[in-house]
């Protein structure tokens, strides 16, 4: 009985001590996620991508390209007219801060890259039939 007395005085006057550190921990850890989430660094530079872009691309397979999108939000849909392999395939992707990904899965093709401000991007492709690099710039 002297025991279970004892243990219970000690785990009492730490009590205060163990919730004061766990509200610490719970304060720093909200702190850091809300540090993490914070929107302003992405919509800075994400603005918007929303219109006509003009390219060209290099590697396995060489052409130039035009791009039409529509941005909501992060995603982005549009077309893409491409001159080798020639004709206008459907786009989806998103961009996340500087970096952009989208696709044209009817020719298997998809991009990754990063955004120059507003107005300039550029990064890597892959298909089927190999890969290489890319770039372009906003026209309207």
């Amino acid at each position: 009985m002297i025991a279970v007395q004892s243990l219970s005085r000690g785990i009492t006057r730490r009590l205060p001590a163990l919730w004061l550190a766990a509200l610490l921990v719970l304060a720093c850890c909200g702190a850091a996620l809300a540090a993490q989430a914070s929107p302003r660094s992405h919509a800075a530079v994400q603005g918007n991508l929303g219109g006509k872009w003009k390219g060209h691309y290099s590697g396995a397979v060489s052409g130039h390209f035009t791009i039409h999108w529509k941005q909501t939000g992060t995603l982005l849909h549009g077309t893409i007219k491409l001159s080798t392999p020639s004709g206008t395939y459907a786009i989806d992707g998103g961009v996340r801060g500087k970096k952009i990904k989208f696709g044209a899965l009817t020719v298997g093709a998809k991009y990754k890259g990063a955004l120059h401000g507003s107005t300039k991007m550029s990064g890597t492709w892959t298909s089927g039939t190999g890969g290489g690099s890319w770039s372009a710039h906003k026209v309207s």
